[in-house]
């Protein structure tokens, strides 16, 4: 199992769109089971290459929240939505990379994804609930852009400044 650092907000490289997957590559692989690994160990429902340096059009998933179901660790690469519903729903979303800061965003309540999978296969799937907004918002990430771009500029602001101050206390701490 390795970890891989989460970059933190504000980072250059949470905003810039990420290139397609071009090829299935070993390297790729490991870099999809480090994110699942990072993820689980967050914890989170949901990673994005760019979070962990990488600016690939890829991400890893699993909204399993009941212990008793099996885990649905899910790695989709250039994922696009093919439907959005026309209901919306409203959930409080947070970011590994913006941690302890969470806000109510509004998003379609169901989405349909395709993707390439680590098989090279292409998939389909519609997503319900936390699985829409869990995908819409790591697609967010792939595109440059983070649930607080959704926010007031003022209220955006005062989330980065925290960032900021974080960033540089973790620096002095040596973390």
């Amino acid at each position: 199992m390795t970890l891989r650092p989460i970059l933190l907000h504000p980072d250059p490289r949470l905003k810039k769109p990420c290139e397609p997957v071009t090829e299935i590559t070993d390297a790729l692989r490991e870099a999809a089971r480090d994110m699942l690994d990072t993820m689980y160990d967050a914890p989170g429902v949901g990673l994005a290459a760019p979070q962990v340096g990488l600016l690939k059009r890829l991400f890893v998933m699993d909204c399993v929240k009941d212990p008793d179901e099996p885990p649905r660790p899910m790695v989709l690469m250039n994922p696009e939505i093919v439907w959005s519903s026309d209901d919306r729903r409203v959930y409080e979303e947070g970011c590994l990379s913006i941690p302890e800061h969470y806000a109510e965003i509004e998003r379609p309540a169901a989405v349909t994804v395709r993707w390439l999978g680590l098989d090279g296969a292409g998939h389909e799937e519609t997503f319900e609930g936390l699985w829409a907004t869990c995908a819409q918002h790591e697609m967010d990430h792939l595109d440059g852009r983070l649930f607080i771009d959704y926010l007031s500029p003022l209220k955006r602001q005062l989330i980065t400044r925290k960032m900021e101050k974080l960033k540089r206390d973790r620096a002095r701490e040596g973390v």
